[in-house]
């Protein structure tokens, strides 16, 4: 993989013509097809082969009004009036006229008519029915609807209007996100030292972005894309994108600081932490395609658009970076006596300075001895790294560390027994919007279940007496418990089915609904018996059920192919046992803990107000798996730039402790960096997210920080210095069974280099300008530090 990135990363430096001409015609070729193609978003959520989904479509067929959207028009009387006063009344009527000649409407219910009024006479509820669901829709149904309520407003009443045709609400606009931006170019600027080589991953990374939003955009038009996939995309593409931009960079400037040429440093830099960044893609892309294994349709599309965002950014950052990097030229390389110069070069000595010692001072027995090692050297007179100071804290008793992180994430973790799922509804919408006001109004008025009603289909072709059928259903309908009002059956054209809509005492995302879904479809098999009809349960709630009970289900199966992914591709790389179980453990920890804090904040509400959390109540079904493969992607990410610098000083002959201070001192600090950006770029989606994307965003945010402060640099450390050099122990046969990725470019070691003399640990070859690698132990494989000159 190594030698192919640096031919890639080479020829992308000496091309960079080409390669930016190249993708200025990918953005115009996405521009010009979401101009000819794009289309609109579509929230709807089903799950195809589901009870509720199989009756709906049996309905949609049947009977589309019935399956089509749905919308309420609130009528509410000034105060010390009813609406069933005669000038109310006719207004109502009046207005629910007018709705009925409103764009794509098949069906109004008259209050007034109907009786549907509160029993304190105050509210009257009217609905409307479409012919299609939300996503059929034209863009002005709605706004044609909510101007047909002026009679009413003429005549004093309030009115509002929503319904499941609204849904609960999207994103309030991306103002906010460029706080992330910010953020990030504050932290790129630090980690640097230099304002114009900040800029650069985040022109990578925003080019990135643009092109798979643009391409969702055009797709939108063929695909049903929720209005959530290009969020995810954009937020995922933004994050990944400046975050692999910097590995690839910062290793760049590092060895630009220590004399390389820039060709060799941009080619060399792309092989090395550009496999890194591929490994990592990759884990993330996987994992997000692997959604598809739940089998919703929707959040296989979410999958497959956050799989794109990352897929495009390990793109750029492979091939538009490098060429952006023969642009910059010398301007990259740290100037002398600058800070970012004197720390590479301090870095540089404290790990090769001591490197000669190191043979005659002997090893660390992998017990906790203090042996001499890379990195001994940093003491004497100069300062050393925050990593490495954090690295030492972490495995002076690296017992007690263990146990100490294992509580704390343990602690945090005791709420995540508590999560709930299921689907977004009106009563999460943004307080003050119409469907949110119209849900409470409703809520209050005439009980919760009036928000979530449930469609009870009698397929009644088999029955003796339909008729009779139909009425002992609604009879023992009426008679369940939990069960508010039960409307008049409506019948199909050919006679042979009936619709019954059945009002439940609580709401739509309530457990107690759930239950009562539930008992329907087990008492169904003696309707059977009795009436020879047969009953199903549909409805927006009853559909949004069955979507929660599938991703529930998934949960478990999902997580042990993440865990197993995770071992296998870790043992590939770092050719060790305890690294992969060491990961993926951490890995559980964080999830277990982001959980907990999103149960803590959007179920108890803790923090809810600071954080614009409208309602509490069950999370967003699809966040535990979601959030899972994106994690995980994330944390192999931190896995592999933390160890594999320990790794490679390890098999240079450094102490296991001193190898694991090695690989604090190089990496803790780009790690730091690329955490507090994911975690920047996650945060700023919160306060304008949408129902659905905020309690993602947040958890991305608390993982990204758990995982890389806690688990990968806190931690790791304790347990690789806890089990010596165990941790890098792989049995014979397996190692000839694994093929050899070169996540570490080895097969570099003997390509000439461009800076003078061969790295420290490297001894001079027979041909010119070659080098070979000194005798290692027999048991570990050799690794060449190929950013060294």
């Amino acid at each position: 993989m190594a030698s192919l990135l640096y031919r890639l990363g080479r020829g992308a430096f000496r091309r960079r013509r080409a390669v930016l001409a190249a993708w200025l015609l990918v953005l115009t070729a996405v521009v010009t097809c979401v101009i000819t193609f794009g289309g609109t978003t579509d929230d709807e959520f089903t799950v195809p082969g589901s009870p509720a989904q199989t009756a709906m479509d049996t309905l949609e067929r049947e009977l589309p009004s019935a399956a089509g959207a749905s919308a309420q028009i609130v009528f509410v009387a000034p105060h010390g009036h009813a609406v069933t006063e005669p000038r109310y009344a006719r207004a109502i009527s009046s207005t629910m006229a007018e709705a009925g000649k409103a764009p794509q409407v098949v069906a109004v219910t008259d209050p007034v008519r109907a009786k549907v009024i509160s029993p304190d006479r105050t509210t009257a509820l009217g609905q409307v029915r479409y012919q299609v669901g939300r996503a059929g829709l034209h863009d002005d149904s709605l706004p044609a609807l909510e101007k047909s309520t002026g009679p009413a407003k003429d005549a004093g009443l309030t009115v509002e209007v929503g319904g499941s045709a609204y849904g609960s609400g999207k994103s309030t606009g991306h103002a906010k996100e460029l706080m992330g931006v910010a953020v990030a170019l504050v932290v790129l600027t630090i980690t640097f030292g230099s304002l114009f080589a900040a800029g650069m991953p985040l022109l990578t990374a925003v080019t990135g972005v643009a092109v798979t939003l643009l391409g969702l955009s055009a797709l939108t038009g063929a695909l049903t894309i929720s209005s959530t996939a290009p969020s995810l995309a954009s937020m995922l593409g933004l994050a990944v994108g400046i975050d692999y931009a910097l590995f690839i960079l910062s290793r760049h400037r590092s060895q630009l600081a220590t004399g390389m040429d820039t060709e060799e440093s941009a080619a060399r830099a792309t092989a090395t932490a550009g496999s890194a960044v591929v490994f990592a893609g990759l884990t993330v892309i996987i994992a997000l395609c692997g959604l598809a294994v739940v089998r919703i349709p929707f959040l296989t599309v979410m999958g497959i658009a956050g799989a794109a965002a990352v897929l495009i950014a390990v793109g750029v950052s492979t091939t538009l970076l490098p060429a952006v990097m023969g642009f910059a030229g010398e301007r990259l390389r740290p100037k002398p006596g600058s800070r970012a110069a004197r720390r590479e070069q301090a870095a540089h000595e404290a790990e090769f300075g001591a490197q000669g010692a190191e043979h005659s001072a002997g090893y660390d027995d992998g017990r906790g001895g203090h042996g001499h090692g890379p990195g001994h050297a940093a003491g004497h007179g100069t300062r050393r790294p925050m990593g490495e100071r954090w690295g030492r804290i972490a495995i002076r008793r690296p017992l007690f560390t263990l146990l100490a992180v294992l509580v704390c994430l343990l602690t945090v973790a005791l709420p995540a027994r508590d999560l709930q799922l299921a689907l977004p509804d009106n009563g999460s919408a943004p307080t003050g919007s119409g469907q949110r006001q119209t849900y409470d109004t409703v809520s209050e008025k005439f009980g919760p279940g009036f928000n979530g009603p449930l469609l009870v289909l009698a397929d009644t072709s088999r029955a003796g007496s339909p008729h009779q059928a139909t009425a002992t259903l609604v009879k023992d309908l009426k008679a369940v418990d939990g069960v508010a009002m039960v409307g008049e059956p409506q019948l199909v054209p050919d006679q042979d089915a009936a619709v019954i809509q059945v009002v439940p005492r609580t709401g739509p995302a309530d457990e107690r609904t759930k239950n009562l879904v539930e008992h329907i479809r087990d008492e169904a098999p003696d309707w059977r018996e009795r009436t020879g009809a047969e009953v199903s349960v549909t409805g927006t709630t009853a559909v949004n059920i069955d979507v929660s009970d599938r991703l529930a289900a998934s949960l478990v199966p999902f997580a042990l192919v993440v865990v197993g992914l995770s071992l296998l591709l870790l043992l590939l790389v770092f050719r060790s046992v305890v690294v992969p179980l060491k990961a993926s453990l951490g890995f559980l920890l964080s999830v277990a803990a982001t959980f907990g804090a999103v149960v803590a904040v959007f179920q108890w509400g803790w923090l809810a107000s600071a954080l614009g959390v409208a309602e509490t109540g069950p999370v967003v079904s699809i966040l535990p798996i979601l959030v899972m493969a994106v994690l995980f992607g994330l944390a192999m990410d931190y896995e592999v730039f933390m160890v594999s610098r320990m790794r490679e000083a390890y098999v240079h002959g450094a102490a296991p402790r001193e190898a694991v201070l090695a690989g604090s001192r190089h990496a803790s600090r780009v790690v730091t960096a690329a955490a507090l950006i994911m975690f920047a770029v996650f945060a700023s989606f919160i306060p304008g997210g949408s129902t659905i994307l905020k309690p993602i965003a947040f958890a991305l945010a608390v993982g990204v920080l758990i995982d890389a402060f806690v688990v990968r640099m806190t931690l790791v450390p304790a347990v690789l210095a806890l089990v010596g050099r165990a941790g890098w122990w792989l049995p014979k046969w397996l190692d000839r069974l694994l093929p050899d990725l070169d996540i570490e470019g080895e097969r570099l070691a003997a390509a000439p280099r461009s800076a003078p003399g061969p790295a420290p640990g490297l001894a001079p070859g027979p041909e010119t300008g070659s080098v070979e690698p000194e005798a290692e132990p027999a048991a570990v494989p050799t690794v060449t530090g190929p950013s060294r000159p």
